[in-house]
């Protein structure tokens, strides 16, 4: 007896494929539907949250392949218009790895998007992203300005995460220069 094939996911689980095929390469890990940035390992993590030279070609190959728009190496052929869609979300997926670096710190309780997979943060990036950018993660009780973002307003609470990223991308680079 054979089984009804359901070309939507065939179609999906053929470009997870494709815009994992580097990842699994270059990180040797298994990646899928279902990878969260809290399932990636912390090398992994921390490399991609670099967001500079490979860490970017990584993160533009997932987002084109997933979109159809071909390998990460193509992204200079786009159209002005496909770049703009790639680049806004490579900023999107970029934020939230670093937000997941800051979290394995300890420095975040959590953060808006964590919960869904990396692919579904692309292939629902319209439906997703206006809501979690509007979100602010959750600084840790344990971290030393906690007090101080308690008191703050929104706005002032998205600032002083942001100022976070450039001493997490620093800690990163450290580690390394360690290894």
């Amino acid at each position: 007896m054979t089984g009804v094939v359901n070309i939507n996911e065939a179609r999906v689980n053929m470009a997870v494929r494709r815009a994992y095929r580097n990842w699994k390469t270059q990180f040797q890990e298994d990646f899928g539907r279902d990878t969260r940035l809290c399932d990636i390992s912390d090398k992994t993590l921390a490399q991609l949250a670099l967001g500079k030279d490979e860490s970017t070609f990584y993160l533009f190959d997932v987002i084109m392949n997933l979109q159809g728009l071909g390998s990460g190496f193509e992204f200079s052929g786009l159209k002005p218009q496909e770049k703009m869609a790639v680049m806004d979300q490579y900023l999107f997926l970029l934020d939230r790895t670093r937000f997941e670096y800051m979290k394995r710190r300890g420095w975040l309780e959590a953060y808006p998007g964590e919960e869904h997979a990396v692919v579904d943060l692309i292939f629902q990036f319209e439906e997703l992203a206006p809501r979690l950018q509007a979100a602010t993660p959750l600084l840790s009780r344990n971290h030393k300005a906690y007090a101080q973002f308690r008191r703050m307003s929104a706005f002032e609470r998205e600032e002083l995460i942001r100022k976070l990223i450039p001493e997490a991308l620093k800690e990163i680079q450290d580690q390394s220069k360690t290894l």
